[in-house]
């Protein structure tokens, strides 16, 4: 495969690697090495290195006279959520909105043109397609993705959505220019997003954005539920209200997270001994996590 950056800080081998990560998926659990090769354009003996090295540190295992993708991969994706501590803020919250709708809620953040979901509370229900942590949709068919793209200039959304789709999911809905400026206006208006089977038949949800508290989105969340059982006037006459209540309370917990005074861990108490090792240096460390978390740490927010 040609390079795809002329830098010379830009590294091939591990561009790679990532490609090969890539290629697996709903319709390619298990792949062969010639499948594998075909697919990221490598040549064999290029894909096979690759393909033992992540072997060997866990995130492929050998199957099917191919390769799988192990669990280890999920690691990847929840450094990036533990490490914003978003799943942190929002889980009290979700699961209060779960338990009192009885219906699944996720957060996603915009990537391209696609949503992928960070955070979800689930419910056990069938619906025509399954989502997990990394799943990944076409955002402007999904309530979640309206909810961020109408907080974004006109003009940035679409080149946003100018982008190709990295989900492998053709939407049922598929608006021109016009239809989608439109849509996301009456977002931006109202202030949540509704999609009403446009991604899958029966998919029905409603979703609000969340903030940092300087008025930038950072995500969004919602509630999802089966377009068979529930009405459109029961999502948003009795469920959005408290979606709408707790993405006011995540996005208030968020902006008081960032806004939080830094914990300072100084050297031990007392000095250190004669002839003995000297106290550890201070470290500076963020205060992160909503109020109720602070106050368990010691630290007023």
């Amino acid at each position: 495969m040609a390079r795809r950056d002329t830098s010379p800080d830009f590294i091939e081998a591990i561009a790679r690697g990532l490609d090969v990560i890539r290629v697996f998926g709903p319709r390619q659990q298990a792949m062969s090495l010639a499948a594998v090769a075909d697919a990221t354009g490598l040549a064999r003996p290029t894909a096979r290195r690759i393909l033992l090295t992540l072997t060997q540190l866990g995130y492929v295992r050998p199957a099917d006279g191919g390769f799988r993708l192990t669990a280890r991969v999920l690691d990847l994706g929840m450094s990036y959520v533990l490490s914003q501590n978003l799943w942190e803020v929002a889980r009290p919250h979700m699961e209060d909105l779960v338990s009192r709708t009885r219906e699944s809620s996720s957060i996603a953040q915009l990537d391209g043109s696609d949503i992928v979901y960070v955070a979800r509370v689930a419910v056990p229900k069938i619906i025509a397609l399954a989502v997990t942590i990394g799943t990944r949709f076409p955002a402007m068919q999904t309530s979640l993705g309206k909810a961020m793209l109408a907080a974004l200039p006109p003009g940035e959304a679409e080149q946003v959505l100018a982008e190709p789709s990295r989900s492998g999911i053709t939407a049922r809905w598929q608006p021109g220019a016009a239809e989608r400026a439109a849509a996301l206006r009456e977002v931006a208006e109202r202030g949540w997003a509704l999609t009403d089977e446009q991604l899958a038949p029966g998919i029905r949800s409603v979703a609000a954005p969340l903030g940092d508290g300087t008025g930038r989105v950072i995500a969004a969340m919602n509630v999802t539920v089966h377009a068979a059982e529930t009405s459109v006037a029961t999502l948003t006459g009795e469920y959005l209200p408290l979606l709408l209540s707790a993405a006011a309370a995540i996005s208030a917990d968020w902006a008081a997270c960032q806004a939080a005074p830094h914990l300072v861990a100084g050297p031990g108490p007392g000095p250190p001994t004669s002839g003995g090792p000297a106290g550890p240096p201070s470290v500076t460390m963020p205060a992160t996590g909503p109020p109720a978390l602070l106050a368990r740490r010691g630290v007023k927010p």
